[in-house]
């Protein structure tokens, strides 16, 4: 299973945005030493709290103070682009990454940002479809391209940087609420990235939602891979479950009331004060709140509604103090990826074989303890 973060980002209003930007870079620094495999990097352009609005550039900049984990975008917006743009900018992303960056593509989540570019919100996710079949069409024909659609525009044209990654980067749709993302990425046989549980559904729901893109990759002569589902979970961890919970409590209540209720609606208001709502989540299972046991079940939970995903992405929220978020990352990379990456299984059956067999070790060594003094008090 590959592990990462998806950073859309979300800092609470009030605070220095410069530095908060800074962190992000740090706590990417921080991943890739701990040996995280993914970092993907949201767009928005409202509302205050997710304040990247272009993600190429911000992994540009991170590409440089890292080496080994890979970067991707979560997500262009594609509605908002022309995409001869796009792809030619992935391109360069991908050669000046040598091949560590991904490309995610969504339709655009805050409504605000499509009002005010002056787009009709139900034309988003066809045009989204519509730009990624042209995109990969740039990225993998080399004849020229003319194409008219009724929002652009496409005249024999190519991109001239071939991408560094043949036939491209790996590609993933955002899925999270309608099942036109799920479409999208059977239709491309693309990667999928979605939240643990689509908004208004349980957790059950979930291998009905991967289904749907199953049957629209075979209707396309098109194969699905469980290894490129990537669920996006809200996680926190802490030496107990009581000090994960103290420790996030306060902001993580801002930022459902604040950002989720009272900001982009996508969360319905709810009676609970800021200092209750995190709790609830946590208790509700929405969140997974606690210790490396506690995200170990949660994860095997989720693995079996689903049928099998193969990325774990943290829904990364500056929720606690920079100490506090950096050693959940820890625990979980020291405890919980070993579980499901296979990294300690001869390790542990090193040790129990050994252990099975600790009389006849300590004969053996008692045996060749007494031939070294045998041998001592000859050669004496």
């Amino acid at each position: 299973m590959k592990f990462g973060i998806f950073l859309a980002p979300f800092h609470p209003i009030g605070e220095n945005p410069t530095l908060a930007l800074e962190r992000d870079f740090e706590l990417i620094e921080k991943l890739d030493a701990l040996g995280y495999d993914e970092a993907w990097i949201g767009e928005h352009h409202s509302g205050g709290w997710e304040t990247i609005a272009s993600p190429e550039v911000f992994i540009a900049a991170a590409a440089g103070r890292t080496r080994h984990i890979k970067l991707g975008t979560g997500v262009v917006s594609l509605p908002y682009h022309h995409p001869l743009m796009v792809a030619d900018r992935m391109v360069l992303l991908d050669h000046i990454t040598r091949g560590r960056v991904m490309f995610g593509v969504g339709p655009g989540s805050l409504p605000m940002d499509a009002l005010m570019l002056g787009i009709d919100t139900t034309v988003q996710r066809p045009r989204m479809n519509e730009a990624l079949g042209i995109i990969i069409r740039l990225f993998t024909e080399e004849e020229p391209i003319t194409y008219e659609s009724d929002w652009f525009t496409l005249k024999n044209a190519r991109i001239q940087l071939r991408p560094f990654t043949r036939p491209h980067m790996p590609i993933a749709v955002a899925a999270v609420q309608s099942p036109a993302g799920m479409v999208a990425a059977g239709e491309h046989g693309a990667g999928v990235l979605t939240m643990d549980v689509p908004r208004g559904k349980d957790a059950a729901a979930m291998a009905d939602f991967w289904s749907i893109a199953e049957e629209t990759a075979a209707k396309h002569g098109k194969a699905m891979d469980r290894d490129e589902w990537r669920v996006v979970l809200h996680v926190h961890l802490a030496d107990s479950r009581e000090e994960a919970l103290r420790q996030i409590r306060r902001r993580a209540g801002r930022y459902r009331k604040e950002y989720s209720e009272g900001t982009t609606g996508s969360a319905p208001p709810s009676d609970f004060t800021i200092d209750e709502v995190a709790e609830h989540l946590v208790n509700q299972g929405a969140w997974c709140v606690g210790t490396p046991d506690d995200l170990i079940a949660k994860i095997e939970e989720l693995q079996h509604y689903t049928g099998g995903f193969g990325g774990l992405m943290v829904q990364a929220v500056d929720w606690a103090d920079a100490e506090q978020l950096h050693h959940s990352y820890e625990l979980l990379a020291r405890y919980v990826m070993p579980r499901f990456q296979g990294s300690i299984e001869g390790i542990v059956a090193s040790r129990e074989e050994a252990a099975q067999g600790l009389d006849h070790i300590r004969e053996v060594r008692a045996a060749a303890l007494a031939k070294a003094r045998e041998d001592y008090d000859r050669a004496r």
